[in-house]
């Protein structure tokens, strides 16, 4: 009987939460869900944190431009060798 009546209270809780953020989102001017992605955060940005995934295609990127494929060798020159 107590797991109802604790399970009743979280239902009504979270019920009571979204509820809280409709009203808010309506009652805005312009009102929609904040946007917390890290990229889009202009204190983030100011600081140069970056999302994991943009980090992820920056070094790659990064790393794709040090590499040479012109000077890639499968066998190695060495002279005197057969």
């Amino acid at each position: 009987m107590e797991f109802l009546l604790v399970f009743g209270v979280a239902v009504a809780l979270v019920a009571i939460a979204f509820v809280g953020l409709a009203i808010r989102i309506l009652i805005q001017k312009k009102g929609k869900f904040p946007n917390l992605h890290i990229g889009s955060n202009k204190h983030m940005k100011a600081r140069g944190i970056t999302c994991a995934q943009t980090f992820d295609k920056m070094e790659q990127a990064k790393a794709k431009r040090q590499l040479s494929f012109k000077q890639l060798s499968l066998i190695e020159d060495t002279p005197g060798g057969c």
